[in-house]
């Protein structure tokens, strides 16, 4: 497996949001989360990629091995296209953009300032970050942000190439990406009030 999550509780502001949360995900596999608005999603991927710590329970991945991207971008505005790839890619120790470039139709993009792009390029230039990160397990929050229709399939396509090339993805999303995918619904393991230690002297 590349991603097992074990009895997995997290908390957003030190609120318990999510408890009991339990899958895996190995080579070609991708999990497709779902559930209301403020029913957890992000704070169960935060808490996966590793930016937060679970109340309870683990996550057994190998060091390095999550790529995540949530809804901001992470653009130097000042650089182009091309120079905030090469930063990831050094970043990261990878090699060659054009792929990530092709990928995400950049390529005629790829002298232009990320500052001047539109709100849909800044968006596939923030995926395209995905593809030189060399990270073999994907998590990504509402991904499709921003993104038209044509560039939603560039984006299907993109984690289908990764799936296939035995990586993994994590998605929150509402859309239907028609990717091949398990749905995981988070709603029903939403976490019960926790009494506080007042409460707990009337118990």
């Amino acid at each position: 497996m590349l991603l097992t999550v074990h009895d997995l509780a997290v908390a957003r502001g030190g609120v318990p949001v999510l408890e009991g949360v339990s899958f895996a995900l190995g080579p070609g596999e991708a999990l497709i989360l779902r559930g209301p608005n403020g029913s957890g999603k992000t704070t169960l991927l935060r808490t996966v990629a590793g930016l937060q710590p679970p109340l309870a329970g683990r996550i057994e991945a190998a060091p390095d091995a999550i790529a995540y991207a949530a809804h901001a971008d992470g653009l130097k505005a000042t650089l182009t296209v091309a120079e905030n790839l090469t930063f990831w890619a050094r970043i990261f120790g990878t090699g060659d953009i054009a792929p990530a470039l092709a990928a995400f139709d950049l390529e005629d993009l790829a002298d232009r300032p990320a500052g001047a792009l539109s709100a849909g390029q800044k968006r596939r230039l923030g995926l395209a970050r995905l593809l030189v990160t060399g990270r073999p397990v994907w998590a990504l929050d509402e991904p499709t942000v921003s993104l038209d229709v044509a560039s939603v399939g560039l984006f299907a396509e993109a984690v289908r190439r990764h799936l296939g090339q035995g990586g993994a993805a994590l998605i929150a999303t509402h859309i239907d990406l028609g990717l091949e995918a398990r749905v995981f619904d988070v709603t029903h393991l939403k976490a019960r009030p926790r009494a506080s230690a007042e409460d707990e002297a009337f118990l």
